[in-house]
């Protein structure tokens, strides 16, 4: 503990990391100040009436506004956060298995490739937030025309709406594109390596004061709420780190170093194989696609014809994901994150090329030959490991039902209480979790690259 505090001092102390944080703490401000501009063209009553509903506080809008940092439901130019940018990155890693040359060129010169894949992320980033901020502004209008006035101008291209069109979509691509940017400084001239998780992190963090405030609200149940809260954000920030951390290593053997006319003796060494490979990934994916055949209902909830009406309206609520009571949702959400952990992780996985590369450098696994037979029988290890890492993540997306069904024990069953009792919401709280540890392992590197030989993590 001594050296952790010693730590700490001479992060002030030394100039070049001190001017790391101050530059990262100066970012993030402006990031937050930039959250606060509106989009033109907002009906502010409209849209205060909605978020006073409760209607978009679930489903995808939800997830949204929970990678944004709270922007989506103020309908702000940065509303969509750098979502369309994780987006565009997991699509161009999709293709890489799929499209022989771009497999081949990232298998060739790793270094390249990867420059490749951020040169191109960035391109498709663009079409990526004009397609994101559309569909926004149609699920917006779509969940609130039916009591409210429309939220944003129609979106269209006609005589009339061309102008007001065009600007609303400049403007909320211009926003995304402007968090991508100050994500990316922070890396450069930050905190090496955490621009866009840092920024995800703060706007997740500046909701949590007004969550707490939330959740205090009732007097009857407040202290029940904040002990009750307290126990399940120590046991779930216990989870994720102790699955986050969780490791399978690998023995592997490495041809000794020759010395003169003879040969050292082989050494062992280790392969670690992590057990949640796919991180927040799969929780992204299940809630886009999840809610896909929501959003294309709602174009159909106004529709003239009532069988096409009533079906698009059971769509909605059932897909929409705006009750923590939903269990056909929640399920379906809990089945869709631990499929696509296992899709995932064997698409980042076969990437590696684990068989190849351990191939190249002479080293071999105990009773497994070299080359094409090392990396299946990785693949099956893997495979063996990310079971529990794909059920944590399973019962972390579905934990706000749990816990509705849990407090409806005490008699305690509002939606807001137990979507706030994790103050950020579980993803959320992964999210957090996740960016604080690596954080702090950056700090510790930057720490000791300055000659501190003591580690500031507390082992």
């Amino acid at each position: 503990m001594k050296s952790s505090f010693s730590g700490l001092r001479y992060l002030w102390k030394s100039e070049d990391i001190r001017r790391k944080l101050l530059i990262t703490l100066g970012i993030l401000v402006l990031y937050r100040l930039a959250a606060d501009i509106p989009v033109p063209g907002v009906n502010f009553a409209a849209l205060k009436a909605f978020r006073s509903s409760g209607a978009g506080t679930g489903g995808f809008l939800g997830f949204l506004d929970l990678l944004s940092g709270g922007t989506v439901s103020n309908f702000s130019l940065l509303s969509m956060g750098v979502y369309p940018y994780i987006t565009a990155q997991i699509i161009l890693q999709l293709l890489v298995p799929i499209i022989p040359a771009l497999q081949r060129r990232m298998q060739e010169d790793p270094r390249e490739g990867q420059q490749w894949m951020e040169r191109w992320t960035y391109f498709l980033a663009v079409p990526m937030a004009a397609l994101s901020a559309i569909g926004q502004i149609n699920i917006f209008n779509s969940l609130s025309q039916q009591a409210l006035n429309q939220i944003i101008v129609p979106f269209g291209f006609t005589s009339d709406l061309w102008l007001s069109s065009t600007t609303i979509l400049l403007a909320m691509t211009a926003g995304t594109m402007f968090a991508i940017w100050l994500g990316e400084l922070i890396s450069e001239y930050g905190i090496r390596g955490q621009g866009l998780s840092l920024v995800i992190f703060a706007g997740i963090v500046a909701r949590m004061p007004a969550n707490l405030i939330t959740l205090l609200a009732d007097p009857t149940t407040r202290w029940f709420l904040l002990a009750f809260t307290l126990i399940v954000i120590t046991l779930t920030i216990f989870a994720i780190v102790y699955v986050q951390q969780g490791r399978r290593n690998v023995p592997v053997m490495y041809p000794g170093r020759r010395m003169g006319n003879r040969m050292s003796m082989p050494v062992k060494g280790t392969l670690p194989l992590m057990v949640n490979l796919a991180g927040m990934i799969p929780l992204i994916f299940a809630s886009a696609i999840l809610q896909f055949p929501a959003i294309i209902a709602s174009y159909f909830t106004s529709s003239t014809n009532a069988a096409v009406k009533n079906i698009a309206l059971g769509v909605q609520s059932t897909l929409g994901g705006t009750g923590t009571n939903n269990w056909v949702y929640w399920l379906l959400y809990f089945l869709m994150v631990v499929s696509f952990t296992f899709f995932y992780t064997s698409v980042l996985f076969e990437q590696q090329n684990y068989g190849d590369n351990l191939r190249k450098v002479g080293a071999q696994i105990p009773g497994v030959h070299t080359g094409e037979p090392t990396q299946k029988y990785l693949n099956k290890v893997q495979q063996r490991i990310t079971l529990p890492g794909a059920l944590f993540l399973g019962v972390v997306a579905a934990m706000p039902f749990f816990l509705s069904k849990i407090l409806a024990l005490f008699n305690v069953a509002s939606a807001s209480s137990s979507a706030g009792l994790f103050l950020v919401s579980s993803a959320g709280l992964l999210i957090v979790v996740g960016v604080v540890r690596d954080l702090f392992m950056n700090i510790d590197a930057e720490l000791r690259l300055h000659g501190y030989q003591d580690s500031l993590l507390v082992r």
